[in-house]
């Protein structure tokens, strides 16, 4: 048969691509789906068009705050916002060019646009085709979840597949859920001149985070004047002279009414498993993605899974280093094969201040260790943050009896960048105390890290012994 190939890479998003080229540089003979385009969410709706955005609203926000960088205009200044989604757009198409069959098809691999449906543990069809495969590995992503609330799919929601298309931005906007997506979007909109108001079940937004660190953020998104509305959850939505009513249910079942001309549905993903007749080929799944081992191995011994359908961390950068685990093991021998290791994934929510983190939070690292240290530094101690005017700030690190990283959390200007050092240090189990003599160039953010590192040092000098042997080596 023509069509039956090494490897078959369903899906051509971030873990998707990643696997398809890497079986490619490996000899074999691929085949890669997709059901509309190549990118993935990453570049179409999540990662690209969303830190497009919210570049726009910082320089928007920056020039609002112009003064407190000693620049004064003689006239006021008034932005036209409504061109933004238009650049945010032309970004979006200029990354996605980068991704097309052609490209990916002079690597030497079969591209193929369409909806596939397996028909067996090993075949598949797509637009009329047969294809047969040695192994497979999917990685079709996720979507985002819509909860089945009252009203709601009455009224013309927008996600982050959606709100992108946009012409014209609204004047007042509703986001359910206070998590990442939700978070970013909604403070990139309110600087752009929308009113947001974000509802969040828990009491807290971010509460997959340290709350210590994500206390911060909250203050701080509340000062620019989006209203939060934690421990509440939506129960109704109703239209109303072109606009949205929002009934809001708290814990005790007290209920209050909030409008806005938009809603945008945050709350979580689920993952894209619709149609691909899974029964047919003996793969087993859940409503949160494909059952897979320490392998990434599914029920079908033969079909691997990468991606947000079968990973505890939904970021592309997993996604593509889950995508390299399920070539290593679909293409090798078992006694090649690579288990999956989450110990050490960071991740970062581009908001401002950003927040960023790897491992457990304090309140996770009391409950599993006995003897734990947290070291914190202000934002504030940085001259670079002094000069920035960004001294609202915090990094956090807790280790272990030995010194060792378990928990690094920062929240701050530049904190995807900055905790990129700490994610070393704990995946390589470097003490953190070893950071500190390193020489820091001045003057940077980085150096807060240093600063940090260099607390247990000056604990370990307390110590009676030490001090003995220091007043002893002394000339």
């Amino acid at each position: 048969m023509n069509n039956k190939y090494d490897i078959v890479v369903i899906g051509g998003g971030s873990g998707g691509l990643f696997a398809a080229s890497a079986a490619i540089n490996q000899k074999a003979k691929v085949c890669l789906i997709d059901k509309k385009r190549l990118g993935g969410d990453c570049t179409w709706y999540g990662c690209m068009p969303s830190k497009t955005l919210l570049k726009s609203a910082m320089v928007a926000n920056l020039i609002k705050k112009r003064e407190h960088y000693g620049l004064f205009s003689k006239t006021d200044i008034s932005l036209d916002t409504n061109k933004v989604m238009e650049h945010v757009r032309k970004i979006r198409e200029e990354i996605g060019s980068y991704e097309t069959p052609e490209i990916f098809e002079k690597r030497g691999m079969k591209v193929i646009i369409g909806t596939p449906k397996f028909t067996g543990v090993n075949t598949l069809t797509v637009n009329g085709q047969e294809i047969a495969a040695k192994k497979f590995i999917i990685s079709t992503g996720s979507h985002p979840m819509i909860p089945p609330i009252e009203g709601l799919k009455a009224i013309d929601y927008l996600t982050n597949e959606t709100i992108f298309d946009l012409k014209i931005l609204p004047k007042s906007l509703i986001v359910l859920g206070g998590g990442p997506i939700g978070l970013e979007l909604s403070q990139g909109l309110s600087r752009l001149g929308v009113e947001v108001s974000v509802v969040e079940m828990v009491d807290r937004v971010l509460f997959r985070e340290d709350e210590e660190v994500a206390r911060v953020l909250e203050k701080k998104i509340q000062e620019e004047g989006i209203k939060l509305f934690t421990g509440k959850k939506a129960v109704k939505f109703e239209k109303s002279s072109g606009m949205v009513d929002v009934i809001l249910e708290d814990n005790a079942g007290k209920k209050n009414k909030i409008s806005a001309e938009k809603i945008l549905v945050a709350v979580g993903r689920a993952p894209n498993i619709e149609g691909l007749e899974l029964e047919k080929c003996q793969v087993e799944y859940t409503n949160k993605g494909l059952k897979v081992n320490e392998y990434l191995q599914t029920t079908n011994e033969n079909i691997f899974a990468c991606g947000d359908i079968a990973s505890l961390y939904q970021f592309s950068h997993v996604a593509a280093y889950t995508a390299y685990i399920c070539v290593r093991n679909a293409m090798f021998k078992k006694i090649a094969w690579g288990k999956v290791d989450y110990s050490n994934v960071g991740w970062a929510t581009f908001t401002d201040p950003e927040l960023a983190r790897v491992g457990l939070t304090e309140s996770d690292a009391r409950k599993k260790y006995k003897d734990i240290k947290v070291y914190k530094t202000e934002y504030s101690s940085s001259d670079r943050a002094t000069t920035d005017i960004v001294k609202d700030g915090l990094i956090k690190v807790i280790t272990d009896k030995k010194g060792l990283v378990i928990g690094a959390h920062i929240v701050g200007a530049q904190a995807g960048e900055i905790i990129q050092g700490l994610l070393i240090a704990k995946s390589l189990k470097i003490p953190l105390s070893k950071l500190g003599p390193i020489l820091y160039i001045y003057p940077t953010l980085s150096e807060l890290i240093k600063k940090t590192a260099a607390k247990p040092l000056v604990e370990s000098l307390s110590n009676p012994l030490l001090k003995s042997v220091i007043n002893m080596m002394r000339a």
